[in-house]
This record gives C-alpha cells, structure tokens and sequence, in this order.
C-alpha cells in the first residue's frame, strides 16, 4: 500500500511539474492566440501577405510551406509565391526549373542560390512547380545593392537601360519616415559619416523598393500574393510593405513577423516586441538550419 501511494504521489508530482513544451505560437495584433485555422482563413482575404521570417529558423520555414499549402486550399489554388531569396535576373531560370525544363542540378548551376535552398527554399519552390502557380523573383541583382553601398543611389544612373530592367524605377525615395531605416543609422553609430550611413541604409531601399515592384507588376485580380522575406523587410510596417503603401495605398495587406521567446509556454515576449498583423512567436533555441 505504502509503494501505491509513493508511486501516486511521484505522479501527481510530476504532472504538477511538467512543462507544455511549444514550437510555435501565433498572436493577432492585439495579442490574443490564433490558431492556424483560423489564420489561414482570414489570410485568404488579402491581396498581399508578406511572411517574415529568420533565415536560419527550421520551424519557421516549415510553417511557411504549411501555411502555404493551406492557403492553397482556402484559396483554390488562386495564389502567386514571390521571394527575397530569389533576384530578378534569375527568374528566367527560376521558370526553367518550375516549368520542367531545368533540373534542380540545372538550377543551381544556373542561378544564384542561397546556401540553404536545399532545406528552407526547395520546398517551397517545388510546391509551386507541383501546382503550375508562378513563383516570382522579387529582389534586386545583389551587386546593385553592393554598388549603392558603395557609391550611392545616384551610382546607378548611368547603368545601361537592360541593367535599370532588374531595379525598381528610379530615382527611389529614400527617406528616414520608413520603418526600420532610423534602427539603422542607429546601429551606423553617431560618428558615421552621413554619406556613408545613407548609402548604406539606401542599399536596403533599393532591395524594398525593387522587391515592392516585383510584387506589383505580379498581382493578378482574386489572386493572394505570398512574398517570403526576412523580417527585416517588412517588420513594423516598414520596408517592402511601405513602399507597396505609397504606390498603392487602397491593397489589402497582412504582415506575419517572426519573434523568438526564451519562455518554453512561447507567451508574448516582453522586450522588442511591436506586433504586425499577424505575430509569430517561436522558441529561441528551435534548431537553426545553419
């Protein structure tokens, strides 16, 4: 009888102890959980949905393509995929591959690919190549945004009019009213010199401006455009969504931003934490695919 007891009490003890351990956790704006059920519902009634994410994140990129799928569904198949991870002189290639003509030897040859396609990009390109939907190359050439770095906005003048095809139209705004431009002339330092901070903080424009360009020229009426990007590109509002906004301010926009939680119950985290529309919550020690 006094083992049955010992035994019940370890029990209870360790039911009272155990821990819900989470992967993942999504939030509305104002803070309350949704489930993916319900996100995927109303994800369906926008024109554009940008999905941040951290690069490195597995449980990130996995609920990426889930979503995907089911939006998919929701949406019966009226869906257009569009990447950060993918720059506009590689689309030609990038169609090759989704049209057949191209294996995926073929494509990473041909195409400027990042290091983790294989894990986190693959997936979600051969969905699109299984559902004959278009999957667009939304960023600009890296070496436009090296050379504005380097030499500024005004550098790119005088590139041939076939080289202007791949950017966003110039000139591009750049302006410190954009979200997430301040945080980087922050992060610059206040003893950097102006030119260099603003020809830095222009590289980043002219990959949000191009990427909103993209996106615009690619929507097609009914249709719900998917745009993966770092959250960077479209935390608070800022970024690729901000220059969507000035050019076409009446589009229906949801922005999902990625956070990560040292709280194993994935709770809201309580420092940096500015939510979007949509607000994913992920443990900060998930397995990193790189």
């Amino acid at each position: 009888m006094k083992n049955i007891l010992s035994i019940l009490f370890l029990s209870v003890f360790c039911s009272l102890n155990a821990q819900d351990f989470k992967a993942y956790q999504f939030y509305n704006q104002k803070g309350k959980e949704i489930n993916t059920e319900k996100l995927v519902k109303e994800l369906a009634d926008y024109d554009i949905v940008f999905f941040g994410e951290n690069h490195n994140s597995s449980i990130n990129h996995w609920l990426q393509l889930k979503i995907t799928e089911a939006l998919y569904q929701q949406k019966n198949g009226q869906l257009i995929l569009g990447a950060e991870m993918f720059e506009r002189d590689n689309q030609e290639q990038l169609n090759k591959y989704l049209n057949g003509t191209f294996d995926a030897k073929t494509l990473k040859d041909s195409a400027r690919l990042w290091n983790n396609f294989s894990t986190d990009y693959k997936p979600l390109v051969d969905f699109a190549k299984d559902k004959k939907i278009p999957f667009i190359a939304t960023n600009v050439p890296r070496r436009y945004a090296s050379q504005t770095s380097k030499e500024g906005l005004e550098s790119l003048n005088n590139l041939p009019a076939k080289d202007k095809a791949y950017i966003a139209q110039l000139p591009i705004k750049v302006t410190l009213d954009t979200p997430g431009y301040p945080e980087m002339k922050k992060m610059m330092g206040d003893h950097a010199e102006e030119m260099k901070v603003m020809n830095f903080i222009s590289a980043q424009a002219i990959k949000d401006a191009t990427m909103a360009e993209s996106i615009l020229k690619n929507l097609q009426l009914g249709n719900t455009f998917i745009h993966y990007n770092g959250n960077y590109h479209s935390k608070e509002f800022g970024g690729i969504y901000w220059y969507i906004k000035q050019k076409n301010p009446t589009l229906k926009m949801a922005v999902i931003s990625v956070f990560e939680s040292e709280d194993p119950t994935l709770k809201i985290p309580e420092k940096d934490y500015i939510p979007t529309d949509f607000n994913l919550v992920i443990p900060a020690d998930m397995t990193k695919t790189y």
